[in-house]
C-alpha cells in the first residue's frame, strides 16, 4: 500500500520539475512579441544619414568682443565679410534594395547637402549620392557607393491599413541611433500644412516621431514597410505623420527612371470665386476653382468638365482657391486616381480621373501662350536666357527682351529650362508673379501680369 501511495507523489514532483524547466527555457519565447520580431527583422535595413553642407554667415568685424544677441543685432550693419561654415544635420533612411544599395528617405533630410554619409546598424559607414529627390513629395532616393548585398526592408501595402492597428517606428531621433517607438494608426488621409507646403494623404500615428526620425520606416506588426516617417510638425506632441508606402513606390519609380517626379495636371485653367460668384452658384461660403478653360484631349476634357464648372474638392479635401488647387495637385502622381467634387450644370457630382504628365514641348507651348516667352539654358552661368518674346503678350508688356536672364520665378530659383517649366506649371494660374531678371550686370525684381 505504501508503494501505491508514493507513486503519485513522485509523479507529481516530476510534473512540477518538468513544468519549471519548460517555463525557464521558454521565457525568451514569451518575451519575443510580434513587435520584437518585427524590429529584429527590419532594424538591419534602417540607416543613419549624416548630411554636411557649407553655409555662409556674416561675421562682425568686432568678433566676439561684445557677444550676445543684442550686440549681434546692433552690429549687424557692420558685417563686412562672410565666412563659410560646415553645418551637419542627421536623419534616417531605410534600404529598399540591398543588392543595388538604394535607400529611401525624406527630401528635406538631404536639402542643401554636399557630403552624405550613411551608417548601418553594425557601424559600417558609406558615402552616398542622390539618385533623385522631390520636395513636393518630400521623398528622395540615395545610392550607397561601393556597397551591395545589404539587408533590405520588406515592402508592404498601405491600401489596407486599419485605424487602431499597431505600428512601429525606427529612426535616429536627436542622434540616438536605431530608436524604436510604437503606437497605433490614429487616422488616415490627413492633410498637413507646413512651411514646406501642403501635404496630403498622410498616415497619422501616435508613435513618437521626432527630428532625426525623418526618413525612417513606419512598420506594421508583420515588419512590413507601410510608410516613411516625416517630422514636419516640430511642435506636435503625440502626433506623427508618415507618407504611405504605395505613394512612395510610385515616386521611387519615377526618381529611379529620371531623377525627378514629372509634374501632373488635369487640363484646366481657372480663377478664384468672389462672394458674388459663390452666392450665384449657391455655395455656403467662398471656395473652389471656377474653371475658365478646358484643354482638349486632357483628363478633364475626357471626364466631361467644361468652362463654368466649379471644382470644390480633390480627394475629399476642400479646394479653397486656385493656389489651393495647384498645391493639392502637386501631391499627385500620374496614374494615381483622383476624385473631384465638382459643381456641374447646377448639381454637385463626383468626377474620377487620372492626372497626366506634360512633356517639355507641351509646357513650352503653354508658357508661350500664357506668358509669351521662350527661354533656353544659359551655358555661361545660372538662370535661363529669354530667347523670344511674343508681341502684345504679358512678357512684352512687362518689357522683357531677348537676352534678359531669369533667375527666379515666385519663390523658386531657376537654374535650367526644366526649372523654368516646372515654375510655370506652378504659377500658370497666377494673375501676378514676381520675377528676378538680370539685364547686363543689373538685377531687377518685376511683376509679370498675366
Amino acid at each position: 500500500m505504501k508503494k501505491l501511495i508514493l507513486f503519485p507523489v513522485f509523479a507529481l514532483l516530476f510534473v512540477l520539475v518538468s513544468s519549471f524547466t519548460v517555463c525557464a527555457s521558454g521565457g525568451d519565447s514569451l518575451r519575443i512579441t510580434p513587435v520584437v520580431r518585427a524590429v529584429q527583422q527590419t532594424a538591419p535595413a534602417v540607416v543613419n544619414i549624416t548630411v554636411t553642407s557649407v553655409v555662409e554667415r556674416g561675421v562682425s568685424p568686432f568678433g566676439q568682443m561684445f557677444g550676445g544677441d543684442p550686440f549681434d543685432s546692433f552690429f549687424n550693419g557692420f558685417q563686412t565679410r562672410k565666412q563659410k561654415f560646415r553645418a551637419t544635420s542627421t536623419g534616417s533612411g531605410v534600404i529598399i534594395n540591398g543588392h543595388d544599395g538604394l535607400i529611401l528617405t525624406n527630401a528635406h533630410v538631404l536639402a542643401g547637402g554636399s557630403d552624405i554619409k550613411v551608417r548601418t546598424i553594425n557601424g559600417h559607414e558609406y558615402e552616398a549620392e542622390i539618385v533623385g529627390s522631390d520636395a513636393d513629395f518630400d521623398l528622395a532616393v540615395l545610392k550607397i557607393k561601393g556597397a551591395g548585398n545589404l539587408p533590405q526592408v520588406k515592402m508592404g501595402d498601405s491600401s489596407d491599413i486599419y485605424i487602431g492597428e499597431t505600428v512601429i517606428a525606427i529612426g535616429n531621433p536627436f542622434g540616438y541611433t536605431h530608436t524604436v517607438t510604437t503606437g497605433v494608426v490614429s487616422a488616415l488621409k490627413r492633410t498637413v500644412k507646413s512651411q514646406q507646403g501642403t501635404f496630403t494623404d498622410f498616415i497619422q500615428t501616435d508613435a513618437a516621431i521626432n527630428p532625426g526620425n525623418s526618413g525612417g520606416p513606419l512598420l506594421n506588426i508583420m515588419g512590413d514597410l507601410i510608410g516613411i516617417n516625416t517630422s514636419i510638425q516640430a511642435r506636435a506632441e503625440g502626433i506623427g505623420f508618415a507618407i504611405p508606402v504605395n505613394r512612395a513606390k510610385r515616386v521611387v519609380k519615377e526618381l529611379l527612371a529620371s531623377g525627378r517626379v514629372s509634374p501632373v495636371w488635369l487640363g484646366v485653367s481657372g480663377q478664384d470665386l468672389d462672394q458674388g460668384a459663390a452666392s450665384y452658384f449657391g455655395l455656403s461660403h467662398v471656395h473652389g476653382l471656377l474653371v475658365t478653360e478646358v484643354y482638349k484631349g486632357t483628363p478633364a476634357s475626357k471626364a466631361g468638365l467644361v468652362p463654368g464648372d466649379v471644382i470644390l474638392s480633390i480627394d475629399g479635401i476642400e479646394v479653397e482657391d486656385k493656389d489651393s488647387y495647384l498645391s493639392l495637385l502637386r501631391g499627385q502622381t500620374r496614374g494615381e486616381k483622383v476624385v473631384l467634387e465638382a459643381l456641374h450644370a447646377g448639381s454637385v457630382s463626383k468626377v474620377r480621373l487620372y492626372p497626366q504628365s506634360l512633356s517639355s514641348a507641351q509646357l513650352r507651348g503653354l508658357a508661350w501662350g500664357r506668358w509669351g516667352m521662350a527661354v533656353n539654358r544659359d551655358s555661361r552661368g545660372r538662370g535661363v536666357l529669354v530667347e523670344k518674346v511674343s508681341p502684345n503678350s504679358p512678357s512684352a508688356r512687362l518689357g522683357l527682351q531677348p537676352g534678359d536672364k531669369i533667375h527666379q520665378i515666385g519663390n523658386r530659383m531657376v537654374g535650367s529650362q526644366q526649372d523654368f517649366l516646372d515654375s510655370f506649371l506652378r504659377y500658370r494660374m497666377s494673375n501676378k508673379v514676381m520675377l528676378k531678371v538680370q539685364r547686363g550686370r543689373n538685377f531687377y525684381y518685376v511683376k509679370l501680369n498675366s
